[in-house]
């Protein structure tokens, strides 16, 4: 007699990285300025909190890169950087003094008080 096997249902994964409306719209001007392809983001060791955000334009992704589409951009993320971006939002505000992108990252657990570095715990459950 043959027994049914359990299928263990997975949880949804969290998109890698999203962009909000406003992030969506700014970066995709500025791919049109530059005439590149894809906007790159990672982070990086520095700052006095540990960790950094990166940003950048790109025409191709690199050999590791994992590449995401939100809204009509094409999103390459740095390889070393997927567990730690896992679930994050970028977003593009506007104040009266200035303009910004802006993370917001459930794996990140603290930020200095200038607002450069944070601190950033990998996902447990990529």
């Amino acid at each position: 007699m043959m027994t049914e096997a359990k299928v263990r249902t997975r949880r949804p994964r969290p998109k890698l990285v999203t962009l909000t409306d406003a992030a969506a719209a700014r970066v995709s001007e500025i791919l049109a300025e530059r005439g590149e392809g894809y906007l790159r983001v990672g982070v990086t060791n520095g700052g006095c909190a540990g960790m950094e955000y990166l940003m950048d334009y790109v025409a191709e992704p690199e050999k590791f890169d994992e590449v995401v589409e939100d809204k009509g951009v094409q999103i390459v993320v740095d390889s070393k950087a997927v567990l730690f971006l896992l679930g994050s939002v970028v977003d593009y505000e506007v104040d009266i003094l200035s303009s910004k992108f802006t993370f917001k990252n459930p794996n990140q657990t603290d930020a200095c008080g200038c607002g450069e570095s944070v601190t950033i715990i990998p996902a447990v459950d990529a």
